[in-house]
C-alpha cells in the first residue's frame, strides 16, 4: 500500500521550515576586551604616569594654593592681592608686552628666511637649517654672558662700533636677546609650511595672467596666515615662561619685572608667602592653555589646503 502523496502546500514549500534555529551568540567575555585595553595602553603607561606625576599633581597643587585662603577656606583674596600689587601688575604688564613684541618681530623676520630656505638647494637648505638649529638652542646663561660680552657697556660691538645699545637689564636688552633664539625657532616652526605653497600654483596664476602680487594676496598670503599665526602663538607663548637668561640678565633691582622673575624672587625670599608665586603660575597655564587652544584651531584651518 503506498503512502498518501504530499500535499500540494507541502510540495511549493508553503509550510514553514521546521528546520532548528540557531543558538544565539553568547555575550563575549569582558576579560578579553580589558586584556587587549591592557595590551594597548601598556607602552603608554610610563609617560601618563610621569604626567601625572609632574604635570597633573604640581598643577593641582597650584590650583589649590592659588584658591585657598590663610583664614581657611577657598576664595579668590590672594588673586586680588597681586592685582593690587603695582610691581606684579607691572610684571604681567611687561611680560605680554614682550611676548607680543617677541612674537611679531620673529614673524616679520621669520617669515621671509623661512620661505628662502625653503627655495634653496640642498646644501644651502641644510647649512642654514644647521645654524638656525644651533641658534634656537642656544640659550640660558650662556646666551646671557654672550650678550653683556657683546653689547654691555664694555662689550665687544660697544668699543668697536662706538654706539650705546640698550642695558642687557632693560627692555630693550632683554628683546635683542630674545631675539637671537627667537627667530631662528620661527624658522624651524614655520618651514614645513612653506612646502605647502606649491610651484605649480604660481604657473597656474601665470596663465591667468595674474601678477605676482595678486597672487600673494589672494593665495600665498592666505594659505600662510594660519601657519603665521600658530608659530606667534608658539612664540608668544615660549617667550612669557622664559627664566634662565631673563633671571641672568634682568636680575638687579632697576632692571624689568617679568611673571618669571616674580615668581623666582618669591620662591627665593617667600615674604609675600608662596601663594603670590601660585597666582603668577597659574596665570602663565592660563595663558599657555588658551594659547594651545588658538594655535590647534590655526592649525585645523591650515592644514585644509593639504
Amino acid at each position: 500500500m503506498t503512502s498518501p502523496a504530499p500535499s500540494r502546500a507541502v510540495a511549493e514549500g508553503a509550510l514553514p521550515d521546521r528546520a532548528p534555529r540557531p543558538r544565539a551568540a553568547s555575550r563575549p567575555s569582558p576579560l578579553p576586551r580589558f586584556g587587549r585595553l591592557v595590551a594597548d595602553w601598556l607602552p603608554a603607561l610610563p609617560l601618563l604616569a610621569f604626567a601625572l606625576l609632574l604635570l597633573v599633581l604640581p598643577a593641582a597643587r597650584l590650583l589649590n594654593d592659588t584658591f585657598a585662603l590663610r583664614a581657611g577656606g577657598y576664595g579668590l583674596g590672594n588673586v586680588q592681592k597681586v592685582i593690587d600689587n603695582p610691581v606684579d601688575r607691572e610684571a604681567i604688564r611687561n611680560s605680554l608686552s614682550l611676548g607680543a613684541l617677541q612674537a611679531t618681530l620673529s614673524a616679520l623676520f621669520g617669515v621671509p628666511a623661512a620661505w628662502l630656505i625653503s627655495r634653496m638647494r640642498v646644501a644651502g637648505r641644510a647649512t642654514w637649517l644647521a645654524l638656525m638649529n644651533v641658534a634656537a638652542n642656544f640659550a640660558g646663561i650662556g646666551l646671557a654672558f654672550a650678550m653683556v660680552a657683546l653689547i654691555g657697556s664694555t662689550g665687544m660691538l660697544t668699543h668697536l662700533l662706538g654706539v650705546s645699545f640698550p642695558a642687557t637689564s632693560s627692555f630693550g636688552g632683554v628683546n635683542i636677546a630674545y631675539l637671537y633664539f627667537n627667530v631662528p625657532m620661527f624658522v624651524l616652526l614655520t618651514l614645513p609650511a612653506m612646502a605647502v605653497l606649491r610651484d605649480d600654483w604660481w604657473e597656474a596664476a601665470q596663465v591667468c595672467h595674474a601678477t605676482r602680487w595678486q597672487f600673494w594676496r589672494r593665495i600665498g598670503v592666505p594659505v600662510l596666515a594660519p601657519f603665521t599665526a600658530a608659530g606667534w602663538l608658539l612664540i608668544f607663548t615660549w617667550t612669557i615662561g622664559i627664566y634662565a637668561v631673563t633671571y641672568a640678565l634682568a636680575s638687579g633691582p632697576q632692571s624689568v619685572k617679568l611673571i618669571t622673575l616674580q615668581i623666582g624672587s618669591t620662591l627665593e625670599s617667600s615674604v609675600f608667602g608662596l601663594e603670590r608665586a601660585a597666582v603668577l603660575s597659574v596665570l602663565l597655564m592660563i595663558l599657555a592653555v588658551v594659547s594651545t587652544v588658538l594655535y590647534r584651531l590655526a592649525i585645523r584651518r591650515a592644514t585644509r589646503w593639504l
